[in-house]
């Protein structure tokens, strides 16, 4: 099953839901830049890089959308304001296009790898932990076996919550308690999806931003203990970013990819924020795909990334 099967109307009907106030807050500002206009000019583009800006997309993805505009507007000639709409979609889906990924885009492809080893990083209250439990509830839906790892050992809470969400979905949570080595935990994780022929096991891991060399540490001995059951473990570091935290979700993502090979992103809260530009402006800045979006407080409100139906649904209406 491809990622598009699993966009049906009620999946498309949330997405559009959680983007409504990035969508009501972009197009108001640009709606009100264009009174006047008959064209788009150098005035008006000037206006558009601020709305973009204040948007988060971000300084350096807000400059490339506008100079792929001024070569359109350049190469057309003359471009009416009615059509303003259809050149941002188009330029901002290229730029999604452009990060390419081979991870699996969808819950039931795992690339033919077993087990597939997913390791979750992000900062305190991002909603990593929920995250995990929402990914186990599709991959089971999906028909995998599932295991997850409670490696965030510093904080109980996260320990705790992550045992509720292994009750909730029927999945083995392997934990060693507070205050343990994080590292064992992953071990013993990998090993006992293996043992149990599992089809997917995922690890959680401390969520404080350490200094780099510390961050750096921590994890790569986590990877390191984990290829020793699994050679080519994780196959997938997903980094969870709160949306709603606009500029400082692109600091996150500087720290941590500096400190692990992240190859899949998750922004959660988009339901919540006018901020929803920070999906477009991370995943071209740091040249990572995004995997997930978090569009509610639901279950199954964490839905694969779709890049044209996220472009569809910020520029519908």
């Amino acid at each position: 099953m491809g990622i598009f099967n699993f966009f049906s109307k009620e999946k498309k009907e949330k997405l559009d839901q959680g983007l409504e106030k990035t969508k009501s807050s972009l197009f108001d500002k640009i709606s009100k830049a264009l009174v006047g206009k008959s064209a788009i000019d150098d005035e008006f583009l000037d206006n558009l890089e601020e709305i973009l800006v204040s948007s988060d997309v971000g300084i350096e993805t807000t400059l490339r959308i506008i100079e792929r505009l001024q070569a359109r507007v350049a190469k057309d000639k003359y471009v009416g304001v009615g059509e303003l709409n259809n050149l941002l979609k188009d330029e901002i889906g290229k730029l999604l296009d452009e990060n390419k990924s081979n991870i699996p885009t969808d819950f039931s492809d795992l690339k033919g790898v077993k087990p597939y080893v997913v390791m979750v990083v992000g900062v305190n209250g991002v909603g990593k932990t929920t995250t995990i439990g929402k990914m186990a509830n599709q991959y089971k839906k999906a028909g995998k076996k599932v295991v997850l790892g409670a490696g965030d050992t510093f904080r109980a809470a996260a320990v705790e919550q992550l045992k509720i969400w292994g009750t909730r979905n029927d999945v083995d949570v392997i934990s060693h308690g507070m205050n343990t080595d994080p590292a064992s935990v992953a071990f013993d994780t990998v090993k006992h999806a293996v043992e149990i022929g599992a089809d997917v096991a995922i690890i959680d891991t401390a969520g404080r931003l350490h200094n780099k060399i510390g961050l750096m540490n921590e994890l790569s001995k986590i990877k390191r203990v984990m290829q020793k059951v699994t050679q080519d473990a994780p196959h997938e570091i997903l980094l969870v970013l709160d949306a709603s935290t606009g500029q400082n979700a692109f600091e996150q993502a500087k720290q941590f990819t500096a400190a692990t090979e992240v190859n899949a992103l998750a922004l959660t809260k988009l339901d919540g924020t006018a901020k929803g530009g920070v999906v477009i402006g991370v995943a071209d800045q740091f040249k990572i795909p995004v995997k997930y979006i978090g569009v509610g407080e639901g279950i199954e409100d964490l839905q694969l990334f779709n890049k044209q139906e996220f472009v569809d649904s910020l520029f519908k209406g």
